[in-house]
């Protein structure tokens, strides 16, 4: 058999919280996306992949350009199997974009399957398990997992009931109740003709198998796995990034890998400083071939000794014109490149500033979210400190300032080579 895949990726992610969308969140060494399309890119039956994005959407290019295709929104030409599409502004809209991506491609009868971007951790038994119940059924289906909770039935609140009370509650026979995952598998005609008819009638199905419904259909419900999560808030990034490193490890031990750093620059003209990735106001800027960020530059180091790729000096030197008064955010991005090549993520960070001058502890906070944001971690993962020399020596003199960088890295799923 063969089938088709759409990838709805358009939504704003307004639940979870950060200025990306949920989708192009950092985990594991790779984006939500990445992992999202990686069971289907790697699945030789998967004729062809359509993602919709948003309509002005400045991080899918980068994303495309690692998954093989060039740097557009769905040319012909994109070497790659995946197709980027403008997304609608709800979650069937999108699927109905990403389906006229497919006329004239897909047959009436061939298999469409969609899967949401913000779930990362499909297992590929999941979808072997859909793939192979659902291709004898002349409809389609949907994995779906029991419902593990009791769960109540709220009544309307009334005046007397205290502030915060939703109703009263009545417990709701659960056996008969299951959670709608993703994948849905149907056919390309049936999917497109019942989102047409929900739209034509004002009406905006959550997911496609309510959309065949709402036609008097009634899909298949195959039984998936509970980890097949959505992501929703930062801490489901947590929970997925567990359950991905869990099953790379099966059956092994993880191996684990230590990198220090370390980074001095002499202080030079100027009013300010970058550390860490933020700008801090000083009497004197630094001497330095890119913007001078010692934090930075000692953490890049540390990233890169760790995964034994040499130091910082090897790859960005300082006699290239390429990097002269470059963003050293720049630096840590391309050694997270390497690493994810070398199937390598980055556990926790612990960093020490030495200056005299300036105070570190009113930008600590600012820093560290940064740094994580940067490093696809948890804030508590990564931890800022700072420490004078005691007026001793360069440091103690308030002629320089330096960093130093300890990184621990553990095994991830590899990512192949940029093209």
């Amino acid at each position: 058999m063969r089938y088709w895949l759409v990838m709805p990726a358009a939504g704003s992610g307004r639940r979870f919280g950060a200025c990306s969308p949920k989708q192009y969140a950092p985990l594991e060494g790779r984006t939500v996306i990445e992992w999202a399309l990686r069971p289907f890119l790697e699945d030789g039956r998967c004729a062809g992949l359509v993602v919709a994005v948003p309509a002005a959407d400045d991080e899918w290019p980068a994303i495309n350009a690692r998954l093989g295709g060039g740097a557009g929104t769905g040319s012909e030409g994109n070497v790659s199997r995946v197709r980027a599409v403008e997304g609608g502004d709800c979650r069937s809209r999108s699927v109905r974009h990403a389906l006229a991506a497919l006329a004239g491609r897909a047959a009436p009868a061939d298999w469409v399957l969609v899967h949401d971007a913000a779930r990362p951790c499909l297992a590929a038994e999941d979808l072997e398990r859909l793939l192979t119940s659902v291709e004898p059924h002349a409809l389609g289906g949907l994995l779906a997992a029991p419902a593990a909770d009791t769960l109540k039935r709220a009544s309307a609140p009334e005046p007397a009931h205290p502030a915060g009370a939703v109703g009263v509650a009545a417990t709701v026979d659960r056996s008969v109740l299951w959670r709608a995952l993703t994948p849905q598998m149907f056919r390309y005609g049936r999917l497109c003709a019942a989102l047409d008819a929900a739209h034509a009638a004002g009406r905006f199905p959550t997911d496609e198998a309510e959309a065949l419904e709402w036609q008097g259909e009634h899909p298949l419900l195959i039984a998936g796995a509970a980890s097949n999560i959505k992501i929703t808030t930062p801490d489901d990034l947590l929970l997925a990034g567990a359950i991905l490193r869990a099953r790379h490890t099966h059956g092994r031990s993880m191996q684990m890998r230590i990198g220090s750093g370390f980074d001095v620059h002499a202080f030079g003209p100027g009013d300010f400083l970058m550390l860490g990735g933020i700008r801090i106001a000083h009497s004197r800027g630094v001497v330095a071939h890119s913007d001078g960020d010692v934090v930075l530059h000692a953490l890049c180091d540390a990233l890169l000794g760790a995964a034994g790729l040499g130091d910082i000096g090897q790859h960005f030197p300082d006699s290239d014109a390429r990097w002269r008064g470059a963003d050293s955010r720049r630096f840590v991005s391309e050694a997270l490149a390497l690493l994810r090549q070398q199937g390598l993520a980055v556990a926790n960070v612990d960093v020490t500033v030495l200056a005299q001058a300036p105070k570190v502890g009113p930008h600590r906070e600012a820093m560290r979210a940064a740094i994580a944001a940067l490093l696809g971690l948890a804030p508590e993962r990564v931890n800022i400190k700072a420490t004078t020399t005691e007026g001793l020596g360069f440091l103690g003199r308030g002629e320089g300032i330096a960093s130093q960088a300890s990184v621990l890295l553990v095994e991830s799923a590899p990512c192949p080579p940029r093209s």
